[in-house]
């Protein structure tokens, strides 16, 4: 149990995967200690809502783009030269932080360069064995190195290999640093609702992640749902304009908290991307009919869709093949 100590933590903003497996930690953690969250432009509205009360400095964003021809590995090559320069920026300005703030720990989500050799750092990773098409053994080097800049590592799976959510990509041989396996982490699963009287709908739609691909396989699912009869919810994950094209589609741009948990309770089907902190809250809520629809070129989700498919059961399409795909 930590206490009494001055925490600084920041997750990536690639996406708000990284924010919502967060939450319970930041809870967890501020019940005993001063905790400060480092934020972004992109991610900043998140935690102004749910930790309205925390004090929160200003990070460089990632700003990660995808493409729509080029897969994500190989656009996120192209961008490696900005990405280096954030992680350099971040490693600089958390000197400064940890100076004015008096911090005593630095937790990091996924953030590289949020690590100080003069106090404790700890880094909150699922993917410890990265899966790659190309280049497998170098991009699992290049990883390793930057997780050894840590003191430590949180896992957010199950210890029990049989038990994990993340298969292989927690795998922590080879990680010369202390690896503990802090269990699945959801924004959503303290969270008390009343769902008993609420309509139950046929499916659920859940989108999130970087544009463009995030519109592409909206308009994709749109124009095959356009003439279904079910009664059908969308979380676009955007406030982007929209124009619906079936009136049985009730269209949300965001939902958090208590109404995304309820939305997913009283749904029949839940097709979404197999993002790693979506599939946590999935499986804390017990849901199981789900399709999963990896973004193109996103290993990682890619591989966890195939995994959830041979180990949980659903259901996976690809996005650029949905025509097998009956809702």
């Amino acid at each position: 149990m930590i206490s009494n100590k001055t925490i600084f933590i920041s997750p990536l903003d690639w996406g708000l995967g990284h924010a919502t497996r967060c939450v319970p930690i930041i809870k967890e953690l501020s019940a005993n200690n001063e905790v400060i969250i480092g934020t972004s432009a992109l991610n900043r509205i998140f935690f102004d809502k749910h930790f309205p009360k925390l004090q929160k400095i200003n990070l460089p964003s990632y700003n990660i783009s995808y493409s729509k021809n080029l897969s994500v590995w190989a656009k996120i090559l192209l961008q490696w030269p900005k990405i280096n320069a954030v992680i350099n920026a971040e490693k600089k300005l958390l000197e400064q932080i940890i100076i004015e703030n008096k911090i005593d720990l630095v937790i990091s989500d996924n953030r590289f360069g949020l690590y100080n050799k003069n106090v404790e750092s700890i880094f909150i990773t699922h993917q410890l064995n990265v899966q790659s098409p190309l280049f497998l053994g170098l991009a699992n080097k290049k990883n390793k190195e930057y997780i050894h800049q840590f003191n430590k590592v949180w896992v957010p799976d199950h210890k029990n290999e049989n038990e994990r959510l993340s298969g292989q990509l927690s795998n922590a041989e080879g990680i010369k640093i202390p690896v503990e396996y802090i269990g699945p982490k959801s924004a959503l699963n303290d969270i008390k609702i009343n769902s008993s009287n609420d309509e139950k709908c046929d499916l659920l739609i859940l989108l999130s992640g970087v544009e463009p691909q995030r519109t592409i396989l909206e308009n994709k699912l749109l124009e095959k749902l356009k003439n279904s009869s079910k009664k059908i919810v969308l979380v676009r994950g955007s406030n982007s304009e929209f124009n619906a094209v079936n009136r049985n589609i009730n269209v949300f741009n965001f939902a958090f908290n208590g109404e995304l948990k309820k939305l997913i309770l009283v749904a029949e089907t839940v097709i979404c991307r197999s993002g790693y902190s979506t599939l946590m809250d999935l499986h804390l809520l017990k849901k199981q009919k789900i399709i999963l629809i990896p973004t193109p070129g996103q290993t990682e989700q890619e591989y966890l869709a195939e995994y959830w498919k041979e180990k949980f059961g659903a259901l996976t399409f690809s996005q650029n093949n949905l025509s097998q795909l009956v809702v």
